[in-house]
């Protein structure tokens, strides 16, 4: 443990993963450690029996759920957008070869009390029951015009300049769109997590954007936008660090931190573990590990539902996500429900597990999540958390403590893969350059 090491890396949650991996293939030397004895973190897989372990005491699992072990179910449900930044992260580092995918069934919205299949294209558009007739034509256009936009050609702009334009006026002036469907569009297909980027002058490429990106990913799987692991996500921190050991990286769990080590300026320099010191030029961890220099941003609260059949109204699809838009059930954030089966290899067959999230809003977490939870139908087994998000105080720079942000309440990983973004930045001091890779590779993570 005397040994001096570039960096040191606390947690094994997914972004420290990333991290240790992106780094460790920069040639850095790296020390990985967790006080847990498994990988994941806040973001692990766990089955059946360490579910009742953690939720409910020294209960034991009822035998009408199966064998523990064929359960592998994640603490922070999130969706792998089909061409967003997680699937360029695993083409760009190559750990796409040590998972499996399969794509997840549908994208639903729920509107006036039922749920909806999200129309994507301008031809979905005109078959949604989401829009009368007049409506369809109307988000038809836009959704086209989403489609055709070039950036960098101002053939396709419409004549619409849209670098002073607010995405309100975008869509409810230039398109004539009602505020339903601008609700659905900016929540289900754009995934913005409030309605505050509507009055954002400049965000409509940003919007655009977004839209393109589910649209991208859409067109690659048909059926929806979204792609998923086998066995959970528990299996891409692992994927992670595989990928830093190759390179190097040492890994210790079940690992305890006593105390981190500053030098005279402040600065982190070592951390301290039974008794030895380990040095670093700095340390990347999960907020845990640094209580005194985080601030507290909100909660999260999430259930995770066991059934015996598939979600009402989704066509009885293995799996999905669907989005419930704030505005749908009076709130200021919207509530997510992610759904995936024993087609994914994370519960026996014929069982399905259903994650709700939301951010909490009000003193009774649990309530706020009934809107989605009388969608799932009759539920065998559920487990409840209500957790603290926290952000750093700091961008670590001065301190050499670089922190991570908690998990939001999204059912999808651009916002998660942000932060990873973000971290890399303060920590070398250049973006990370996200590479295409050959399309062999792409086949491969198909």
């Amino acid at each position: 443990m005397d040994e001096q090491y570039d960096a040191i890396i606390l947690g094994t949650g997914f972004k420290e993963c990333v991290l240790s991996g992106l780094l460790s293939v920069e040639g850095m030397k790296v020390l990985h450690m967790d006080r847990n004895n498994y990988y994941g973190g806040a973001s692990a897989s766990l089955n059946l029996t360490q579910l009742f372990q953690q939720f409910k005491g020294n209960a034991q699992p009822p035998a009408a759920l199966g064998q523990s072990r064929d359960y592998n179910v994640d603490l922070i449900p999130k969706f792998i957008t089909a061409t967003g930044l997680m699937v360029k992260m695993l083409l760009h580092t190559d750990v796409v070869r040590y998972l499996e995918f399969k794509q997840i069934e549908g994208s639903f919205v729920f509107r006036d009390g039922k749920v909806h299949k999200v129309p994507a294209t301008g031809k979905e558009a005109v078959s949604s029951s989401l829009m009368g007739m007049f409506e369809k034509r109307r988000c038809q256009s836009f959704l086209v015009f989403v489609q055709d936009f070039d950036r960098e050609d101002p053939k396709t702009h419409n004549k619409l300049d849209l670098t002073k334009k607010t995405p309100r006026e975008l869509m409810s002036k230039d398109f004539s769109l009602d505020d339903g469907t601008i609700d659905f569009l900016g929540h289900s297909l754009a995934l913005y997590l409030d309605d505050d980027y509507l009055d954002q002058p400049g965000e409509c490429y940003n919007l655009i954007d977004r839209m393109q990106l589910y649209a991208e990913s859409l067109a690659r799987y048909s059926k929806s936008p979204y792609i998923y692991p086998l066995y959970g996500l528990g299996e891409l921190p692992q994927a992670f660090a595989r990928l830093s050991a190759i390179y190097g990286g040492t890994y210790m769990l079940n690992k305890p931190v006593d105390e981190i080590v500053y030098d005279e300026n402040g600065t982190v320099v070592g951390v301290k573990s039974e008794g030895e010191v380990a040095k670093c030029k700095f340390v990347v961890a999960d907020p845990s590990y640094f209580p005194n220099k985080v601030k507290k941003t909100g909660q999260v609260v999430r259930v995770i539902c066991i059934l015996n059949h598939p979600i009402p109204d989704t066509n009885n699809a293995d799996s999905c996500q669907i989005i419930i838009p704030q505005k749908q059930v009076k709130r200021r954030s919207d509530i997510y429900i992610g759904c995936i089966s024993f087609a994914h290899n994370v519960v026996p067959k014929g069982k399905y597990v259903a994650i709700v999230s939301t951010t909490v809003e009000t003193s009774d977490p649990v309530k706020e999540l009934k809107p989605a939870l009388d969608l799932l139908g009759p539920i065998a087994e559920q487990f409840v958390s209500v957790v603290d998000t926290f952000d750093p105080v700091e961008d670590g720079k001065k301190d050499k403590a670089f922190i991570s942000k908690s998990y939001d309440a999204t059912s999808h990983f651009e916002t998660t893969c942000q932060d990873v973004l973000d971290l890399y930045k303060r920590i070398t001091g250049k973006d990370l350059v996200l590479k295409p890779k050959e399309p062999e590779a792409e086949q491969q993570q198909q």
